[in-house]
């Protein structure tokens, strides 16, 4: 092969683009193990309640089990709407401050807790805990499919105007899910919690 060649031919090389890899095996199996198991505690942990139970309160500014349902169904899809937003820009080229150890430890420590923005404020949308929870799972189902299925990997977008990437940010849906639930746990815990039905 002449020299001219040669350089024809590793200049292609160069030139030529790879393909872009999408979500990382380990990356996908984490995201989706997390999404099931916080919609299958949710659902376990609604299971038989009555309307005493679903409605008691610990105080007159905390919410219901049913607030906090309607709370995920109402939030959830905004926190998804970020992640199509986010998806839509260029590959980034800085690296999150946010770390996945973070995010996780976010769904497990209610220390610290803060109040949520107007727009998710629950205000008796769903009639029922039925179907506020069916809506949640509505959504769970579209966003566990984007999950299984993107070719793309959501650790190259940054999340706007956050400080993670938007794999980051699907996390952050899950494990806000488990601080709401962890929050059933508690009002089921506290001492006025009915625990039997009232005849």
């Amino acid at each position: 092969m002449s020299t001219l060649v040669r350089i024809v031919v590793l200049t292609c090389v160069v030139v030529v683009p790879a393909a872009a890899e999408g979500m990382k095996d380990g990356d996908r199996q984490r995201l989706l193990a997390h999404l099931d198991m916080t919609e299958n505690w949710l659902v376990s942990e609604l299971d038989g309640l009555t309307t005493q139970q679903l409605t008691f309160r610990m105080s007159s500014e905390s919410w219901s089990i049913m607030e906090v349902v309607e709370h995920l169904a109402i939030a959830e899809p905004q926190y998804w709407q970020r992640v199509q937003d986010s998806m839509k820009q260029p590959p980034a080229d800085k690296r999150p401050e946010a770390t996945d150890a973070g995010i996780l430890w976010y769904g497990i420590d209610r220390t610290n807790r803060a109040k949520t923005g107007e727009a998710r404020v629950p205000k008796g949308k769903w009639q029922n805990v039925k179907d506020s929870l069916s809506e949640f799972r509505k959504l769970r189902r579209t966003i566990r499919d984007y999950a299984t299925n993107t070719t793309e990997d959501p650790r190259t977008r940054m999340l706007l105007e956050g400080n993670m990437d938007v794999y980051q940010w699907l996390l952050m849906i899950s494990t806000h899910a488990q601080r709401h639930i962890l929050q059933i746990r508690e009002i089921k815990s506290h001492t006025g919690y009915p625990r039997i039905a009232a005849k």
